[in-house]
């Protein structure tokens, strides 16, 4: 047990903050929690030790976040018709200004009383050093020495100039996003500018319980624990005067002011989810090759899609055609959802797709169902086996995890039977490019025996990782039962069937 004092409350940084603060990824800094590198305290990381691992903190450094934000913003197709969120409206950036001048001056008239305090503390050892005898006086007067270089010490040391450099930044990213803790389960994000706090956690991955997302239904309820939030929409949906007393509010309707703890609902399993019918409309049917569509579908703003990552919805055409595909796009964006589609001449739906399909049309979602989803609290590394098709929900689990930023490190090995079948090679390839902790090995094979040969030399320990493995039932057997004799416990192991 560390014999080092808790610092205060107030030095103490949230794991996302700190990463924010340090411009890295929350994964790096569990990483080196778990190596020993940092000393935390309760789960939070102090300011002083932040600056002790990343001492040239600066206002500019980003790099590493901005290139996990890039991939984010790269992972997530803007919702149509919406509009920049980045910088916070003037009404709410003068409200955060407010709130953290208010801060700040408590802050200063703390200190100018400590100041006080240690002020009289000196004049009483001084008039008890006048009237002891010579021995008590001496070491009084090295006390009153030791105080008073102390004092001095705190006003020079380089230290200072560093905790000064990362309040600044702490109080600059404050006003530029508000930080949101949800309980019970802990989870963190950020409300970006003057985005709505429903809108920033589905940004950021998490499920929220929502309905229609425009202020009627009331499902997006939260109780404001701390912190203060700003109505940004009217909503029909009417708080009880008792709701407004305990501090509940409508997710989809304020915005963050302030840091924020919120008691929220959320869902943590599939089971939470409920079934969904979706009158959505085509935005496009873009074609990768001859034979492979993506087809692009847009909700209406009141009827997100809430589904988890790996999941499927039976999509219904206007002429009846239907099927159930997965969905290939992250839940962070649920309003536009991408679906793979290979042409078929025996597939009624895929015909429709290719030859009668058109921007605008209806098209019925209804969902979502599967159980092929991420361990979403599980920070060991990933490792993503796809075999052909299965790329579609392995690209959502990917994208949802980097959206949620707690996996360590991702493998993803991807194996089709023809060169031209890898339609998602540059998403695969960027994500490799702006990620130090991705990885990413084609394979053209369909024997599974050939990928884990490949697997087997990357990645010689297999212990200590999750793996997601999806494809025909030989393949996904054979790499089950490959894992199983490394030494891989079954719970680490999730996989999906092609039927």
């Amino acid at each position: 047990m560390s014999t080092r004092p808790d610092p205060g409350a107030s030095s103490l940084l949230t794991l996302t903050r700190a990463a924010r603060l340090a411009g890295v990824n929350r994964a790096e800094l569990q990483r080196r929690i778990r190596r020993g590198e940092i000393e935390t305290f309760e789960g939070r990381i102090s300011a002083t030790e932040l600056l002790r691992l990343y001492p040239q903190i600066q206002l500019s450094d980003d790099q590493e976040l901005a290139r996990v934000e890039r991939i984010k913003a790269e992972a997530t197709p803007r919702r149509g018709g919406d509009t920049d969120t980045t910088l916070p409206s003037p009404e709410i950036l003068v409200a955060r200004l407010r709130a953290i001048s208010e801060v700040l001056t408590n802050k200063v008239v703390s200190l100018e009383a400590l100041e006080g305090l240690l002020d009289e503390l000196a004049m009483r050892i001084a008039a008890l050093a006048e009237g002891a005898s010579p021995a008590l006086a001496g070491r009084l007067d090295g006390l009153l020495a030791w105080l008073a270089a102390n004092r001095e010490d705190l006003q020079t040391h380089p230290g200072v100039e560093s905790q000064s450099r990362l309040l600044a930044r702490d109080t600059f990213l404050r006003i530029m996003a508000a930080h949101i803790k949800l309980i019970p389960s802990g989870h963190e994000f950020f409300v970006e500018g003057s985005e709505s706090i429903l809108d920033a956690s589905v940004r950021a991955g998490l499920n929220l319980s929502y309905g229609c997302s425009s202020g009627n239904c009331g499902t997006c309820k939260a109780r404001i624990v701390s912190g203060e939030v700003r109505k940004i929409r009217e909503h029909d949906y009417v708080l009880s005067e008792r709701e407004k007393q305990m501090g509940y509010c409508l997710a989809c309707s304020n915005t963050a002011v302030t840091d924020l703890v919120l008691e929220a609902a959320e869902a943590v399993s599939v089971a939470d989810l409920p079934p969904q019918e979706i009158r959505a409309s085509v935005r496009k049917v873009e074609r990768l090759t001859p034979d492979l569509a993506v087809l692009h579908v847009q909700t209406p703003r009141t009827q997100t899609l809430r589904y988890m990552a790996g999941q499927r919805v039976q999509l219904t055409l206007e002429d009846g055609s239907r099927a159930e595909r997965y969905v290939a796009s992250c839940p962070c964006n649920g309003r536009n959802l991408q679906f793979f589609v290979a042409r078929r001449p025996d597939d009624p739906f895929a015909v429709t797709v290719f030859d009668h399909t058109h921007h605008g049309q209806l098209i019925e979602v209804r969902g979502p169902t599967g159980t092929f989803v991420l361990a979403e609290d599980a920070p060991e590394p990933a490792v993503f086996i796809a075999f052909g098709e299965g790329i579609a929900p392995v690209k959502s689990l990917i994208e949802h995890a980097v959206s949620i930023d707690t996996i360590e490190a991702f493998h993803l090995y991807w194996a089709v039977a023809r060169p031209e079948d890898h339609h998602q090679g540059h998403w695969g390839r960027a994500l490799k490019e702006s990620l130090d902790n991705f990885h990413f090995t084609p394979l053209v094979t369909e024997r599974a025996e050939d990928l884990l040969v490949t697997l087997e030399a990357d990645l010689p320990d297999a212990s200590g990782m999750r793996y997601y493995v999806i494809g025909p039932a030989a393949q996904v057997a054979a790499v089950r039962a490959r894992l199983a004799e490394r030494g891989v416990a079954a719970e680490l192991v999730r996989a999906e069937i092609l039927e």
